[in-house]
């Protein structure tokens, strides 16, 4: 899976003009699954960005956590983060999962973070979407498991 983490001071997504998912401090992940992935990527994925040391401690060090410092997670699918750009100048997509296994891992996603982190919003699969994000510091991580 790949993923790409933006530390937000609010985050929301729109579909058709309706708020879907909003956050005020916390994550923005942006998420795209790929052919090879499972559940279990799925969860690893959870893991890691629920324990991911991206917010300052006292110091002002990047030290805390997402569940340290009881943030929100606001999970957006991206199939574009699978682009391959190396055959010209029109991106191949063809590293993204198929719709129906991207869905299903994007569900696992949210399933497995809903269980473990009680700020969770959301986007719509599939959907033409408008993010809205307000980025903190900036402090844009990228991730592939």
């Amino acid at each position: 899976m790949i993923a790409l983490l933006q530390r937000v001071r609010e985050a929301r997504v729109e579909v058709a003009g309706e708020v879907t998912g909003a956050i005020g401090p916390g994550l923005l992940m942006l998420v795209c699954a790929e052919p090879a992935d499972d559940e279990a990527v799925a969860g690893r994925l959870v893991a890691k960005v629920l324990k991911l040391r991206v917010f300052a401690d006292d110091a002002g060090k990047m030290n805390r956590s997402l569940v340290d410092v009881g943030g929100g997670l606001l999970v957006v699918s991206q199939f574009t983060l699978a682009a391959d750009t190396s055959g010209g100048n029109r991106p191949s997509f063809t590293g993204a999962a198929p719709p129906t296994q991207g869905r299903a891992l994007y569900e696992a996603v949210l399933r497995q973070a809903r269980a473990q982190h009680a700020l969770l919003a959301a986007g719509v699969f599939g959907a033409d979407m408008q993010v809205h994000l307000v980025n903190d510091g900036p402090v844009t991580i990228p991730l592939r498991l």
